[in-house]
């Protein structure tokens, strides 16, 4: 089952944050990864005002996520991000099986 990383956070040095993002393509892709959005525009239809940058990446299911994020060469590269963006939140989530029916938690 599908898993995607929400990635969040506040750019105050875009030089070193290019370092990252010139890193990190290659890196989700060796592990099946793909962006799905990459710093686009977010539009706040309810609630505060979202005004961070966020990135979200489908991986093929929460294994592979994991080993991107866990990968040595990720985390050498993502010391540009943490260097240069505050507020940073990366959370991960798999996608559901039933897209249909209630959440039986609930």
């Amino acid at each position: 089952m599908a898993a995607y990383f929400v990635c969040t956070m506040r750019i105050h040095d875009p030089e070193t944050y290019r370092k990252y993002t010139a890193l990190t393509p290659a890196i989700v892709a060796r592990h099946g990864g793909r962006f799905l959005t990459r710093g686009d525009e977010v539009i706040t239809c309810e609630g505060e005002r979202f005004a961070d940058r966020m990135v979200l990446i489908e991986f093929p299911d929460r294994a592979a996520a994991l080993a991107w994020y866990n990968d040595p060469a990720y985390q050498d590269a993502s010391k540009f991000r943490r260097a240069a963006a505050r507020n940073g939140r990366m959370l991960l989530q798999e996608g559901r099986s039933d897209g249909v029916a209630p959440d039986p938690k609930l």
